[in-house]
């Protein structure tokens, strides 16, 4: 037992000594989940648009003013016919050119019908898509105070009511799924390198010469950075909920816990690349590059599993952080308990069960 402590000190000392090592650990992290949280969004705020107003009236003005107030969008320009509104579009001006039909109030009050006609530039199909949503919801508050005094036979009106995020902000979304990916990336590509480093430093012989077990070293190597990691997923909390105002509606302690057996799982996938690694630039391009993708395009972060192609969703039950993202938002966002999450946490124990069992089988107790 004092052999295998005074392995685990070697490794901490091995860490605090490489100062790029712990810039990765801990500085990567927190630029990430600022940049993530600030820089990501699907929201629109102050997106320039244009105004073609053929009616001039005070309708159109009233609309046009009620736009200009709201916080989403910001009148960049007046357009004064429709041959301009490609050439604005060509300079990227604008991202949207609303277009006011001729008597816009004599048609409204005499047919109880006008049009406003939103263009916007799909060279970015989401943007585009919530600008005319948000241009519609603004026009159908503006109608409704119109209509305040109009009762209509017959009126059939939806009411939508958002549970868990209400307002749609798009942080509950990335905060997870970051947190995830950040998790996952710099837990598996510290300890991937760790036993990569051994064999290049020349220093594998003394280990395999140590009386230290094959499973010894493994669980050695992955110790020291599950403390390391653990404060990483607090500095990612606290950040979370002080920056981003991220709720965090379950327990705690399960939210640690689960966080807890995740960060296992992705050092233990780290090891496992480490073993099978001759080098440490091997190592780092598997767990970068072998990683990364997988886990932003199949885990759920961003696209939503039941839209893939089956084979994709099939591929996306072994990606580990899959299971972690649906166990944080529905601690975070929904305040369940463990009998609502209970299987996917027992596929991530047994994924990083299965781990550790192949990086045991795959450490090589003989120098090639």
């Amino acid at each position: 037992m004092k052999r295998f402590i005074g392995f685990i000190k070697k490794e901490f000392y091995h860490i605090f000594r490489d100062k790029r090592s712990l810039f990765i650990l801990f500085g990567m992290p927190i630029a990430q989940i600022l940049l993530f949280g600030f820089a990501i969004t699907n929201e629109i705020n102050n997106v320039d648009i244009a105004i073609l107003d053929h009616s001039k009236d005070a309708t159109t003005k009233e609309v046009i003013d009620k736009i200009a107030a709201s916080k989403y969008f910001s009148i960049k320009q007046m357009v004064t016919q429709e041959e301009d509104i490609e050439s604005v579009f060509q300079k990227g001006q604008v991202k949207a050119v609303l277009n006011f039909e001729k008597d816009f109030s004599k048609n409204l009050i005499k047919e109880h019908k006008a049009t406003v006609q939103i263009i916007t530039d799909a060279t970015d199909p989401n943007t585009a898509n919530t600008i005319s949503n948000y241009v519609n919801a603004i026009l159908r508050q503006y109608q409704t105070e119109l209509n305040k005094e109009v009762v209509l036979a017959y009126q059939i009106i939806p009411e939508t009511r958002m549970v868990y995020n209400p307002e749609l902000k798009s942080v509950y979304m990335f905060v997870p799924g970051v947190m995830t990916i950040i998790l996952m990336l710099v837990s598996a590509m510290m300890t991937s390198i760790s036993i990569a480093r051994e064999k290049e430093l020349g220093t594998m012989e003394v280990l395999l010469v140590s009386p230290l077990k094959p499973i010894q070293v493994i669980v050695g190597k992955v110790f020291p950075y599950i403390f390391l990691s653990i404060i990483n997923a607090v500095v990612i909390v606290l950040l979370s909920i002080f920056i981003f105002k991220m709720p965090i509606q379950g327990s705690l302690m399960l939210l640690a816990l689960e966080s807890i057996l995740f960060i296992i799982s992705a050092l233990s996938l780290g090891i496992l690349i480490s073993t099978i690694s001759a080098t440490q630039q091997t190592a780092m391009m598997i767990s970068l590059m072998g990683l990364m993708l997988p886990v932003i395009l199949l885990s759920g972060f961003i696209f939503p599993i039941s839209s893939m192609p089956l084979p994709l969703q099939w591929i996306s039950n072994i990606i580990p952080a899959r299971w972690f993202i649906i166990i944080i938002k529905s601690i975070m966002l929904k305040g369940v308990g463990l009998q609502f999450i209970w299987k996917e946490t027992l596929i991530l124990i047994g994924m990083t069960l299965f781990f550790i069992v192949i990086s045991v089988k795959k450490y090589k107790i003989r120098l090639e």
